[in-house]
């Protein structure tokens, strides 16, 4: 697919050029080593690497124009140069003129917070297909171009990605698409040209300070996805949450509040609480959801937010909510022969395993143990190591601290951070078992029937990433291959 490069910079203000920009090129990219002949090139300056150090490799491999922050020394005549303020922010934009403005003929909802993003958007996903949709879904566990799968590998695909996923999205006959969006995706302007009919604000805790230095910052990103969305735009906020009228401060799109506690414009209320679901009252109907704890309510509340606001009958949506089955590696439960449960859950910051312990506190009779199996992932944010250690001792009978994905780092180490949180009279319940497997089985070995084992901090991900490799590694599959044993 070729594209006029004049076509291609629609709303991107120009500072210099160099060459005849009514010239077709071939695929944008932002990796050099992805360049063929007759691409653009953009340089993007990086947390890790400045793209234009690459573009002498990216004109050696054929690229013939370049995007740049800054015009090289040696322009080289064959090549076109263009110079922009900021090449991530303008690379949004190039990509979706690209794909010819794919969010404009699409209902694009984003979810955006610290937890409940993927359970939020897959089953708006899920939801609107049993209303008798063709959807779209780009989330942290899959991506969905109507019924065909495409892998996840980020949490929000870069900005070329995000627009070739959702230009295939409107082939296929797409009417909506659910996205999570990312702090880092608003901070590096990869949904800057995205046209988004509502937006969803979750909650915010600590995370990815590795990144944003400071929560205000972490805040910041957030907030800028909605002072992003237009007036024509819807933005949910949940108002039970301390950060969420802050968030929608500067919006210009029309603000919407859901609540479990307070009042809001949406509101919910648990009437009953069980290990195999809830019964819920939303805008004054009763209906049974296949979902445990206190944060799903609050994610199915935004789930009903959003489709009425999105049009859906009120009685239609409730009773297609009833149907919704959890989110892969979203308090997933096993059952042993011999009776003992096993959660799986993705609670891979201090205040999401505190809510998943929580609920497991509401629900247990006080007879049984819980047992929590929990790690925190390397090269991430070192800062919650110790409120993980702090929280899972805090809420648990016994835990045992374990590797997660240590990444490039040394797995002994991150426990031993995550043990400093752990008070000196909790001490006595915590053990440390480095290797997963041995820490799960170990926790099943120590439990009797009805006892109850939380194994956190991966969820869905089938893989462990220790020193750069990927090893297959999934908590479910272990914990079905002991209890079968």
């Amino acid at each position: 697919m070729t594209k006029k490069i004049t076509d291609l910079l629609r709303s991107i203000n120009i500072l210099e050029s160099v060459g005849e920009l009514n010239t077709e090129i071939n695929m944008l990219h932002f990796d050099s080593r992805k360049v063929a002949t007759g691409d653009f090139f953009i340089a993007q300056v990086g947390t890790q690497s400045d793209g234009h150090d690459f573009i002498p490799k990216a004109i050696d491999q054929g690229a013939k124009a370049i995007l740049c922050q800054h015009l090289p020394e040696d322009i080289n005549p064959k090549v076109i140069y263009i110079k922009v303020e900021n090449t991530s922010k303008a690379l949004s934009a190039l990509a979706h003129n690209y794909y010819d403005c794919p969010s404009n003929n699409l209902k694009l909802v984003g979810v955006t917070g610290t937890n409940g993003k993927t359970t939020i958007a897959s089953l708006l996903y899920e939801l609107f297909r049993k209303l008798g949709y063709k959807v779209g879904l780009l989330s942290t566990v899959t991506n969905f171009i109507d019924t065909k799968e495409v892998k996840a590998t980020h949490t929000t695909p870069d900005a070329i990605q995000i627009s070739k996923l959702l230009s295939e999205m409107v082939e296929e006959g797409c009417e909506y698409c659910f996205m999570e969006v990312s702090s880092h995706a608003v901070d590096q302007h990869r949904t800057g040209a995205l046209n988004f009919k509502g937006g969803i604000f979750t909650n915010l805790t600590h995370d990815h300070l590795d990144y944003h230095k400071t929560f205000d910052a972490y805040l910041r990103a957030k907030k800028g996805f909605f002072d992003q969305l237009g007036k024509t735009s819807f933005a949910i906020t949940n108002a039970d949450d301390k950060n969420g009228k802050i968030i929608l401060q500067n919006t210009k799109a029309h603000k919407f509040t859901y609540s479990t506690r307070a009042f809001a414009d949406f509101r919910a209320q648990i009437l009953e609480k069980h290990f195999n679901g809830m019964q819920l009252e939303i805008d004054g109907l009763e209906l049974w959801t296949n979902f445990i704890g206190d944060f799903n309510a609050h994610n199915l509340l935004a789930v009903y937010s959003a489709a009425r606001l999105l049009d859906q009958s009120k009685e239609e949506v409730l009773m297609k909510m009833s149907e919704l089955n959890s989110v892969a590696g979203r308090f997933e439960s096993i059952i042993s022969p011999n009776g003992i449960m096993a959660i799986v859950d993705y609670a891979h910051t201090p205040d999401a395993l505190k809510n998943v312990l929580l609920t497991i506190d509401q629900l247990r009779t006080r007879n049984e143990t819980v047992i929590t199996v929990v790690g925190a992932g390397g090269d991430r944010d070192k800062t919650k190591r110790p409120l993980m250690g702090k929280v899972s001792a805090e809420y648990s009978d016994k835990v045992i601290l374990t590797s997660d994905n240590p990444r490039s780092e040394n797995p002994d180490t991150i426990i031993t951070e995550m043990r400093e949180g752990v008070s000196a009279n909790n001490l006595k319940k915590v053990l440390a078992i480095t290797d997963r497997k041995e820490a799960i089985r170990t926790a099943i070995m120590l439990a009797k029937k009805d006892d109850i084992i939380l194994v956190a901090g991966k969820g869905h991900e089938d893989y462990q990433e220790i020193n750069g490799v990927k090893h297959h590694f999934d908590d479910k599959e272990i914990i079905n291959e002991i209890f079968n044993q």
